[in-house]
């Protein structure tokens, strides 16, 4: 049998900027996907399942394993994305899925998928180390992305993630551990606002607007997140949440978050990922979903 657990993750500094080689802060958080494989005799089909949290049942799908053509599922256009990356894998890997027999494989998620902490970069990370490819490549050719999410999802702890634009993927990626560990940490709490966010539809938003000035946005982020990594002060780092939700939102021209949601809360609320629905970052707990700093932190 073959088991492995991949992360999902946070990006406090650098959403949609990292695109354009921002430097930016991103934790790996204690949820994730699990995924297991067992090989049996399925007369050449790779049969899946997934659960969620609950261990309740959202999603199969059996494959052939001669070209991993969908057979069923109960969902098809989840089927057809899967398909997608176990094409992908097999075409990076030839020898990906050629045993005899067949295979079980069962993924199940520790938390709400709706969260938006990673249910498809956890995916994707976990598919590559069971397959042995590149999973930089592997987002790069199915999900796309900046691929930060996928750094996270085997880091030991916080990271800084830069892309080199101009590199192919499974090279532009530079991924360094940082000792981000802010000694006000007991006062820092995330909120989920109840609507996840399509981060392929962000992006897509992102790329559409004209950014005549990206250089010098992608310049200060960058250095914003220099300052938070080595921060020790709160109202410091309130101040610098603050520059970067303010330099983000004049970017996209949308509100920030804490103006729309909580104009009347005593901290600092950053939108953090895709801005309108998924994690908020807070200075203060916001009521009482509010999620501490280390039931959320690797």
């Amino acid at each position: 049998m073959y088991s492995t657990f991949a992360k999902g993750k946070l990006m406090i500094t650098g959403e949609y900027v990292v695109l354009d080689g921002a430097l930016s802060l991103a934790l790996p958080v204690k949820f994730g996907q699990y995924l297991k494989v067992e090989q049996g005799n399925t007369n050449g089909k790779l049969h899946w399942i997934s659960r969620d949290y609950q261990g309740i049942t959202w999603f199969t799908a059996v494959f052939s394993l001669q070209d991993f053509s969908l057979l069923d599922a109960s969902d098809r256009q989840l089927g057809n994305r899967l398909q997608s990356l176990l094409v992908a894998c097999r075409n990076m890997n030839p020898l990906f899925c050629t045993g005899e027999g067949g295979y079980f494989v069962e993924v199940k998620a520790n938390f709400p998928l709706n969260w938006g902490l990673g249910s498809s970069s956890t995916l994707i990370a976990a598919l590559a180390h069971w397959s042995g490819v590149n999973a930089f490549q592997l987002s790069a050719q199915t999900f796309g992305g900046s691929g930060y999410d996928i750094a996270c999802a085997y880091a030991t702890g916080p990271i800084c993630y830069q892309l080199d634009p101009e590199l192919p993927a499974g090279e532009r990626e530079k991924v360094v551990a940082v000792p981000f560990d802010p000694p006000f940490k007991d006062k820092l709490y995330f909120n989920y606002l109840g609507n996840k966010q399509d981060s392929r539809e962000g992006i897509r938003y992102y790329r559409s607007l004209d950014k005549k000035d990206a250089r010098i946005l992608v310049e200060k982020i960058s250095e914003i997140t220099r300052e938070i990594v080595s921060v020790t002060s709160l109202s410091k780092f309130e101040g610098l949440l603050l520059e970067h939700e303010q330099l983000i939102s004049s970017s996209l021209h949308l509100a920030r978050a804490q103006d729309l949601y909580f104009p009347t809360l005593k901290g600092v609320v950053k939108s953090l990922g895709a801005w309108g629905g998924d994690f908020v970052l807070a200075t203060c707990p916001i009521d009482e979903k509010s999620i501490p700093y280390s039931e959320m932190v690797e």
